[in-house]
């Protein structure tokens, strides 16, 4: 489910995510969990994970694999692949963790971290995002935050076309 391609500082594998969840529960951490492809790191993803990491004290960052993303947007994405997205996002500083996932919905990553708080863009309602069951089963919340208007990687992406 979990593939890990190299080994960074703020890469979780999952033999570890395990061990990591249950010594920041024991320090009374409030857990916050978000996923994405994060391919062409844009000023609305930094937004978007700046504004998640007010909602707790850990930001855990769910990474489409390359497998995951290609299922999901088609063939010649992602632009960057997996280590490269990875990376970026490791030299966020509202980013605690990333961990990568293969599925193309989150929710055996999500079953698994049991975020008190789960963010998603407000393009989603808790009707429309899939994962918010598994949220809201494991007494999280979901918390929607704005997109930033004209930001998105499919927009870089045609603009360079």
């Amino acid at each position: 489910m979990l593939i890990i391609r190299r080994k960074m500082g703020k890469i979780i594998e999952k033999d570890k995510l395990q061990e990591l969840l249950k010594n920041l529960r024991a320090q009374k951490k409030v857990i916050v969990a978000t996923n994405g492809c994060f391919d062409i790191l844009h000023a609305g993803h930094v937004r978007y994970l700046k504004k998640s990491k007010t909602f707790g004290d850990v930001l855990i960052v769910g990474l489409n694999s390359d497998k995951s993303v290609r299922s999901i947007k088609g063939e010649g994405r992602p632009i960057n692949n997996e280590n490269d997205r990875a990376e970026v996002l490791c030299g966020l500083e509202s980013v605690d963790y990333v961990i990568l996932f293969d599925e193309d919905s989150p929710k055996d990553l999500l079953e698994i971290i049991k975020p008190n708080i789960y963010t998603k863009g407000a393009d989603y309602t808790l009707k429309t995002l899939p994962e918010a069951d598994v949220i809201l089963k494991n007494n999280g919340w979901v918390e929607f935050i704005e997109l930033v208007e004209g930001k998105s990687t499919t927009k870089i992406i045609d603009k360079i076309k």
